[in-house]
């Protein structure tokens, strides 16, 4: 294990190597944590990597980027292992990574790649980050239940989708780069809240967050129609919309519950299906028939 396995908390932060997940893998390694960012380019990975370091200074924390395109599941278990190698438990995992694409792409491993790294990638980290998890939530002693937490960066794009075809999540058959990136969100809102039930027993807390509009790296990825929509709207700065982020991640009353979904430090209101407990197993089951991940929500019983 590394040297802070044993004695510190660990935070897993996807996405890590600019805008919101970067401010909150500083913000999180300035509180002690031993923060493990991930980014998918190598070049933002070793900036990212420096302004860590620069953050934790002589604290004596510790801060490091792993590279990985959760787009693919398979490196999804190359990076869920090498964590797994690093440390022993992980206190917060915040599942920040993704983005919205210009076109359809079909990844090697036949997955709609804008959905992939939105939704599946992160879906299936999570499910083998369990272990971990549920090993730092059996240890919290005085820090209680809801200690260790899990939060998902969604968007207000999540509102905005009226219904999800569960036998193509993906959107093959009706493809748009809009349809693509808000199906994704409202993706991450309800794995939230499908998780909150599954893990109560074990005392972690899933929450999801729509961080703002932020001007940050997202942008230069859209369609040209998006960046003339929000091209002159005002934009928060990435601090600025890790801010929910951050207080999910470590604040007190979040704790308290699970599964909700946050806008500037208070509740907001989810898309409707989120609401509907039906609707939301039946999601949970087909994300885990589309990943392959059968099975990863048995765990109801508490740590084992």
């Amino acid at each position: 294990m590394g040297s802070g396995a044993e004695s510190g908390r660990v935070a897993v932060v996807t996405g890590a190597s600019s805008g919101i997940g970067l401010e909150t893998a500083k913000a999180l390694a300035r509180q002690g944590f031993r923060v493990i960012g991930v980014g998918r380019d190598a070049g933002r990975c070793a900036e990212a990597a420096a302004a860590l370091a620069a953050e934790i200074g002589a604290g004596g924390g510790e801060a490091e980027m792993l590279r990985a395109d959760l787009s693919l599941l398979a490196d999804v278990d190359r990076l869920a292992d090498e964590i797994a190698r690093k440390v022993d438990r992980v206190d917060v995992l915040v599942n920040n990574a993704g983005g919205m694409a210009r076109e359809q792409a079909i990844t090697a491993e036949g997955f709609e790649a804008n959905y992939a790294a939105n939704f599946l990638g992160p879906f299936a980290l999570t499910a083998r980050l369990l272990p971990l998890l549920r090993q730092a939530a059996a240890r919290s002693g005085g820090a209680g239940a809801g200690s260790v937490r899990i939060v998902n960066t969604a968007s207000d794009g999540s509102e905005m989708i009226p219904a999800i075809n569960l036998e193509d999540l993906q959107n093959l058959d009706n493809w748009s780069p809009g349809a693509a990136y808000c199906s994704g969100k409202l993706a991450n809102v309800l794995h939230a809240r499908a998780l909150a039930p599954r893990l109560a027993k074990d005392g972690i807390v899933a929450h999801s967050v729509h961080p703002g509009t932020v001007g940050s790296n997202f942008f230069s990825h859209t369609p040209e129609s998006v960046q003339a929509a929000y091209g002159d709207a005002p934009k928060l700065s990435p601090a600025q919309g890790a801010d929910t982020v951050i207080w999910l991640a470590t604040a007190a009353e979040p704790g308290e519950s699970s599964g909700d979904y946050w806008f500037e430090r208070a509740r907001r209101k989810p898309n409707p299906l989120v609401e509907d407990a039906a609707f939301v197993e039946a999601f949970w089951q087909a994300a885990e028939k589309l990943s392959g991940r059968e099975g990863v929500g048995q765990v109801v019983n508490g740590p084992g």
